[in-house]
């Protein structure tokens, strides 16, 4: 009975770590007006026929706080590079040179930072209910183990265990929100 225990324990710990990955990803896709080659993680370029992540058809760079430049191993890549960050429509302008592609990052609004720290805001949230849906999985976990002959001490032991885990996981989501939010809000 102690190994299921220790097992739904575990699984719940791995789902809220899951969480907090997922979370840490998000939030660096949320820019803070530095520049930031992850701000383009999300962009796949057609390349012979087939979607192939930016970074694995250039070199994607930031040569300053407010510039990202993006240099592809093909020169006949460049216009597909700029349709696509354009198609995006992530509001950046792609200007290239003939062998470069530079993207200004325009300095943030007042309005647009709040907007930011707004998303910062719901990507926590949304964390957080992964963590406390993880929580409740466990516990109905235990439950079930309790009715099939675990002592009532030990269901009640294990359940403080996840709701210290739980406790621990929101903390750490708090912990990263307010960073995200003071970088958004630093001029």
């Amino acid at each position: 009975m102690q190994e299921e225990v220790d097992f739904i324990i575990e699984h719940c710990k791995e789902k809220m770590d899951a969480a907090i990955k997922h979370l840490e990803k998000e939030l660096l896709h949320i820019r803070a007006g530095k520049a930031s080659p992850s701000m383009l993680d999300g962009i796949q370029v057609e390349y012979y026929g087939s979607l192939t992540p930016l970074t694995q058809v250039s070199n994607v760079s930031t040569p300053d706080a407010r510039t990202i430049a993006i240099q592809p191993w093909e020169k006949n890549l460049i216009p597909v590079i700029e349709k696509t960050i354009l198609a995006a429509n992530l509001g950046f302008n792609p200007e290239n040179n003939g062998e470069i592609i530079r993207i200004n990052i325009p300095a943030l609004t007042e309005e647009r930072r709040r907007n930011l720290v707004k998303q910062a805001g719901q990507e926590g949230e949304t964390a957080k209910v992964s963590i406390r849906t993880a929580r409740k999985e466990a516990n109905e976990g235990l439950k079930k183990l309790l009715k099939n002959g675990l002592s009532e001490d030990v269901e009640k032991d294990a359940e403080d265990e996840v709701q210290k885990l739980t406790d621990d996981f929101g903390q750490k989501v708090e912990t990263l929100v307010v960073a995200k939010e003071k970088d958004i809000m630093t001029i």
